[in-house]
């Protein structure tokens, strides 16, 4: 299990330093990214953003970098798209893939299942789901297609590890971002972390 970001194209960007990924492919976020690769995780957070938020909010700036980060510095409800992809190593078999419009806020769905509320699905295109029956967990790639979908089961300690060092990977990437910023973008960087924060739903409660 792993927390994926998905990345679209970035070939024109020149705020500070990417790495090259295939757009809408995904980018494992964890604590062994390069600071090129944290680059393109803030990069695509800040993208998925880069809207224009309401007039109570600030007018943006005039400067590129002001306005490329207006929207997830003043958006009240900040996304970033991705969330926790299941993968059998063994086989390479993808049995929870995040599907469109799934954020990785939703890796707290995870625990919504564990503690025996029955099913959550991340996305579509594909649907895929995990169910609790018992004391087992169903991960099933595309709900929609049961006839064909990979499906596994495992219990339901195995996913609370899992979930437990998926999020535990997301807290390891946050503390890169936060060092990260700190070098790039130093004058935006608490604000800046505190965004991608509030993006991976790590923010601590008000």
């Amino acid at each position: 299990m792993q927390p994926v970001l998905e990345i679209s194209a970035a070939d024109d960007f020149a705020l500070w330093p990417v790495s090259e990924h295939e757009s809408y492919g995904y980018l494992v976020l964890n604590g062994e990214l390069t600071p090129a690769e944290v680059g393109t995780a803030v990069m695509q957070i800040a993208a998925c953003n880069d809207l224009e938020p309401e007039e109570e909010h600030g007018s943006c700036p005039n400067d590129p970098l002001g306005t490329f980060l207006h929207g997830l510095l003043t958006m009240p409800d900040v996304f970033a798209a991705g969330g926790f992809r299941v993968t059998d190593n063994a086989t390479d078999t993808v049995f929870v893939e995040p599907g469109c419009c799934n954020g990785m806020e939703t890796w707290r769905d995870w625990l919504k299942v564990l503690n025996g509320s029955g099913c959550s699905y991340f996305g579509h295109d594909p649907s895929s789901m995990a169910e609790r029956l018992g004391d087992i967990v169903r991960l099933t790639l595309d709900a929609h297609e049961t006839d064909s979908s990979p499906v596994i089961e495992l219990s339901v300690d195995q996913i609370r590890t899992l979930v437990t060092g998926a999020q535990q990977d997301l807290q390891d990437f946050l503390s890169l971002a936060e060092t990260w910023a700190e070098q790039h973008l130093p004058t935006h960087a608490a604000a800046v972390t505190a965004a991608v924060a509030r993006a991976l739903d790590l923010a601590p409660a008000p």
